[in-house]
């Protein structure tokens, strides 16, 4: 069974940074499209980052130049490095791995907090 465990998540202060982490197990996180999407409350479940298995990023307009998406093959783990955290990147954010155009896998998800 496919497994994603977010981790990182937690309180920032405006302008500041945080790492999240999805370690994947029985999925090569390299030979697929992994991201991470967000979800505020009363909002929709939205796309932050991806990266595709041949290197191919793509990034919501909210978080481009803020955030990198990128992978450690070895760890077999996806990163989001959050720079220049707004209040408004508040949000559950969730690992995604892509394994067929219809096969989705999720994580649990983790709570990242931007204070002002």
């Amino acid at each position: 069974q496919v497994q994603l465990v977010e981790t990182g998540g937690g309180l920032a202060q405006a302008g500041g940074s945080l790492r999240l982490s999805c370690a994947a197990s029985r999925i090569t996180v390299s030979s697929n499209t992994m991201g991470w999407y967000r979800q505020a409350p009363g909002k929709q479940r939205e796309l932050v980052a991806f990266l595709t298995s041949s290197g191919r990023t793509n990034y919501a307009d909210s978080v481009m130049g803020r955030f990198t998406i990128s992978r450690d093959s070895a760890k077999n783990t996806v990163y989001l490095q959050m720079n220049s955290l707004k209040p408004e990147d508040t949000a559950v954010y969730y690992c995604n791995a892509k394994t067929t155009p219809t096969v989705n896998y999720w994580g649990q998800g983790t709570q990242v907090t931007v204070s002002s």
